[in-house]
């Protein structure tokens, strides 16, 4: 209260949080700019509404035709994987970049932890490895590469969790002269 004991007079709340706003991003969604973070309930059609969300990301940024196909399976893969890893109640996160290169990376953080007992690492292991059966040729049929990890990232459980992605890549076929 000011020292004349009068009421403070109200000010509105800027609508921006910066002066000047910034400019809206004039490029056109091409690949190189592909790049989205979505968060999702661990949930039985979880992975079915993650397949759509890709679906329309990589057909806006007009993703290689023959990336689409086996990028959406390992979408719907590898979100259905990590919702078996998560409590129902919990999210699992998932992100789509694509680079200049033409590497489609495809990354689900799930919520379980790495055990810290060497025999129950191993048979957690085994059993993500059995979850992800198709995966690695899949991934191999597109010159990619994939894992699993440790998350090391904030936003699922502070921090802890099991991050699992794949690569795919874009190879432009060239004919023989």
């Amino acid at each position: 209260m000011p020292e004349n004991g009068t009421t403070p007079a109200a000010y509105p709340v800027p609508r921006f949080t910066q002066c000047p706003p910034p400019p809206q991003d004039p490029e056109e969604p091409v690949p190189g700019n592909l790049a989205y973070g979505l968060a999702l309930p661990s949930a039985v059609a979880t992975p079915a509404i993650a397949r759509e969300a890709a679906e329309v990301i990589l057909d806006v940024h007009c993703v290689a035709d023959t990336l689409i196909d086996p990028a959406l399976r390992l979408v719907r893969e590898l979100v259905f994987y990590a919702c078996r890893f998560t409590a129902s109640g919990e999210q699992v996160q998932l992100s789509l970049h694509h680079d200049l290169e033409g590497v489609l990376r495809i990354t689900v953080h799930d919520t379980h932890a790495a055990h810290t007992h060497p025999r129950l690492a191993a048979v957690c292991d085994e059993r993500r490895l059995g979850a992800l059966e198709g995966v690695p040729d899949l991934v191999a049929a597109h010159h990619g590469t994939w894992g699993f990890g440790s998350a090391h990232h904030l936003g699922v459980g502070a921090g802890v969790g099991t991050r699992t992605w794949a690569t795919l890549v874009h190879t432009p076929r060239r004919w023989a002269a």
